[in-house]
């Protein structure tokens, strides 16, 4: 059977130069008119055949995205309205756990089975983690569904619960206080675990913490809390715009926080409370040496390298209290405890919460936004013990 021959249209001319070119117009994916040129009609018609196939391509693309372009797409349009750490969270989040396993697949053929077994290597792991999977899942496709992407929603029955539940971090107790500022006295820790110990400041506050904001010649001496650090790259960023409005506040401070920043302040040479030898607020990888100096000095079990012929060996050490470290043997270990950035906070509104000052009060000085949140997560410390329960019920009733 004889091949078809292809019917070449009849196509205008323009001249450019000199040179007659053949040219016609076809409507982009868009639809806007662009005109296609060619030198002879069949160099023409083979560059608009092409050009039909990726606009139609271009066309199909964007009602039927990937899963990994729609995601990077929710992405950027949620930018203008979340703070830059919020965002670099979510997309961290969502190429591990949502795009590396099927961003490959089209929006519109993922099925609810599909997301199911996405989520159960995320339901071995936090249940903070497979909260934000979920509900980063759940937004992207009520999204494709809601801009008719997508004929059915596959996200819509998924189980919002999932994960394994977080340990509950324990307030350190006074004992603990002291031996952790005992060890850490004149180390690059120190100023950094006062200021979350007795002001009960954020990580990212206290990494952005500047000397004007920081009032110790007033009556009632106090730190305002208005700029927060995050880090871009490893690059250290200070922001004025804080977690939640409520962050911005001002808080008085005890006489041993005082003391402690006068001292700090005689011999800075940075604008940042918590500096490093330049003067510049701290990277990511910096703040992690730091706090080293806590971590090596607990019984936890970490790790340090050393290098023999060029070989780089891994050690395993946990010391008991008492023990000298056996890289350094003027390291000794001092705590039987662990230590977070967090847990000093935790432990600053914990023991306002056992002083009984009320909750609004303490949601004030934590730059909670409700009450409810401070109470939800801190007020069980206090009233879970059966002693303190007696007391507080034959008070409240008079018994």
């Amino acid at each position: 059977m004889a091949k078809k021959k292809k019917e070449i249209p009849q196509y205008g001319t323009v001249i450019h130069n000199g040179i007659e070119y053949y040219r016609t117009r076809v409507r982009d994916a868009d639809g806007k008119r662009v005109a296609i040129y060619g030198e002879t009609p069949e160099e023409l018609y083979e560059k608009v055949q092409e050009a039909k196939r990726q606009i139609e391509d271009a066309i199909f693309r964007r009602n039927n995205p990937t899963v990994k372009e729609y995601c990077e797409k929710w992405l950027v349009m949620r930018s203008a309205t979340i703070r830059p750490t919020t965002l670099k969270n979510y997309e961290k989040t969502m190429y591990r756990h949502i795009i590396e396993p099927i961003g490959d697949m089209y929006m519109d053929e993922v099925t609810t089975d599909d997301l199911r077994l996405l989520l159960v290597p995320v339901s071995k792991k936090s249940s903070s983690l497979y909260n934000l999977v979920n509900m980063l899942i759940k937004s992207v496709f009520y999204s494709a569904e809601e801009n008719q992407l997508i004929s059915y929603n596959p996200a819509a029955t998924l189980n919002a619960k999932g994960g394994v539940p977080k340990k509950e971090k324990e307030a350190l107790t006074d004992e603990q206080v002291k031996i952790l500022l005992d060890t850490i006295q004149d180390l690059p820790p120190y100023v950094f675990t006062m200021i979350g110990l007795y002001a009960g400041l954020r990580r990212e506050e206290i990494l952005a913490l500047q000397w004007d904001c920081v009032h110790l010649e007033e009556e009632t001496p106090y730190i305002s809390v208005q700029r927060s650090w995050y880090t871009d790259h490893n690059r250290p960023v200070i922001t004025r715009e804080l977690k939640t409005p409520a962050a911005r506040r001002d808080i008085p401070i005890p006489r041993c926080l005082v003391d402690c920043l006068k001292a700090e302040k005689e011999k800075s040479i940075s604008d940042f409370v918590i500096a490093d030898s330049k003067g510049e607020p701290l990277a990511e990888t910096q703040f992690t040496r730091v706090w080293k100096y806590i971590r090596i000095r607990t019984n936890k079990e970490h790790y340090y390298y050393t290098y023999i012929n060029g070989q780089k060996i891994k050690h395993l050490v946990k010391l008991e209290v008492g023990e000298h470290s056996y890289k350094d043997p003027n390291l000794v270990c001092t705590m039987d405890f662990d230590v977070t950035p967090h847990q000093l906070r935790h432990t600053y509104i914990t023991n306002l919460i056992y002083a009984n000052v009320d909750p609004k009060t303490v949601q004030y000085l934590a730059g909670h936004e409700n009450s409810k949140v401070t109470m939800d997560i801190y007020a069980k410390v206090k009233y879970n013990k059966p002693n303190e329960l007696r007391n507080v019920v034959n008070e409240a009733l008079g018994m």
